[in-house]
C-alpha cells in the first residue's frame, strides 16, 4: 500500500492572519499544504469561503467549532436558537473541551453541527470534509462518546469525510495536542466499536491522525522546530492514509492580539511555505493528497 499524507490547516477564518497564510500556501505549488477547514462562527469565515468558491480545486471543509479558547477574542454558536447548553456565563462557547462535554445537550450539538455546515454552504462553500476544533466532539475529555456518534451521523448525512483515525497508535495516548484525559483501557475497549459505527455510517476516515506537539526544545527556536518536524514526519507509519494538521498564520495585529504564542502559528506557516519541506516529504515517499482525494480513493 502507498503512503498518503494530508496536511490540514485548521482555523481557516479564525483571523485575517490565518486567512492570508492559507491563501498563500494554497496558491504556492511548492508549499506542503493540501487541505484546510473553516471556523463558521468566526468573523473572517466569509472571506475564507469566498476564496474557496473562487478556487474549488482545493480541499476546504468545515472546522466544527464548539469551544472559544481565547480570552480577548470570543465567538458563539451559529444556530439561531436552542444553544444555551453550549454557552458560558458570557454567552460564548466554553473555553475548554471538558466544559463543553460536561454541559452540552446532544440535540443542541447536532443542530449546531448542521447549522455550521449550512451557514458555510449558504455562503458558497462546497465542503470537502469536516473536522473539529480542539477535539471537543470526540468525547475524549470526559468519555461522552455519544458526541462522536452525533459527528458521525451528521457527517454521513452530508456525505462528508470526517477526521477520525481508523487506527490508534501507542504514541497517541501521550500526545499533548490530542490531550486524551480518559483511561487508556477505556479507549482500547471501545475503539473497535467506534470505528465499526463509522463504517456502518459509510463514513470515509483516514487511517491515522498524528498532530505535532509543542514541547521543548522545538518551542525554543524556529530552527529547532524545523528539525523536530522533519524527524516527526520521518516517524510516520510506512503505509496508509495519514493526516496531520497545523495552524498557519501570517504575523498580523489581530493574530498577535489573540494569542500569546502567535509566533508558533507563524513558524507553522513558514515551514509549510518552505520548498524543502515538500521535498523532504516526497523523499520519504509520501503522496500528498486532500480529503476530496481521500474520498475518491476509499469510496
Amino acid at each position: 500500500m502507498d503512503r498518503y499524507l494530508i496536511i490540514n490547516a485548521d482555523d481557516f477564518g479564525m483571523c485575517r492572519g490565518a486567512n492570508l497564510a492559507v491563501f498563500d500556501l494554497f496558491k504556492d505549488p511548492k508549499s506542503s499544504l493540501t487541505s484546510s477547514t473553516i471556523m463558521a462562527p468566526c468573523a473572517w469565515a466569509p472571506e475564507a469561503v469566498m476564496f474557496a468558491k473562487e478556487n474549488p480545486q482545493f480541499g476546504i471543509g468545515v472546522h466544527w467549532t464548539f469551544t472559544s479558547e481565547w480570552s480577548k477574542y470570543r465567538w458563539a454558536p451559529v444556530a439561531a436558537n436552542n444553544t444555551d447548553s453550549m454557552r458560558d456565563e458570557d454567552g460564548y462557547f466554553y473555553h475548554e473541551s471538558d466544559q463543553f462535554e460536561d454541559n452540552a445537550d446532544i440535540d443542541e450539538v447536532e443542530a449546531e453541527c448542521r447549522a455550521q455546515i449550512d451557514k458555510l454552504k449558504k455562503l458558497g462553500l462546497e465542503p470537502s470534509h469536516v473536522d473539529n476544533h480542539m477535539g471537543s466532539i470526540y468525547g475524549i475529555e470526559t468519555g461522552r462518546f455519544e458526541l462522536l456518534n452525533v459527528a458521525f451521523d451528521v457527517a454521513s448525512d452530508y456525505d462528508l469525510p470526517f477526521r477520525f483515525p481508523r487506527k490508534f497508535t501507542e504514541d497517541q495516548f501521550g500526545n499533548t495536542m490530542l490531550d486524551i484525559k480518559i483511561d487508556k483501557s477505556v479507549i482500547e475497549t471501545i475503539f473497535g466499536n467506534i470505528v465499526g459505527y463509522a463504517d456502518e455510517c459509510g463514513l470515509v476516515i483516514p487511517d491515522y491522525l498524528i498532530p505535532n506537539e509543542w514541547n521543548p526544545p522545538q518551542t525554543e527556536s524556529y530552527e529547532n522546530f524545523k528539525e523536530y518536524i522533519y524527524e516527526f514526519y520521518r516517524s510516520f507509519p510506512e503505509e496508509g492514509f495519514i493526516e496531520t494538521y497545523m495552524h498557519p498564520a501570517i504575523e498580523t495585529d489581530d493574530l498577535k492580539g489573540t494569542s500569546g504564542v502567535w509566533h508558533r502559528r507563524v513558524w507553522e506557516y513558514t515551514i509549510l511555505k518552505d520548498p524543502q519541506t515538500r521535498q523532504h516529504l516526497e523523499a520519504l515517499g509520501f503522496k500528498l493528497i486532500n480529503y476530496r482525494d481521500l474520498k475518491n480513493l476509499l469510496k
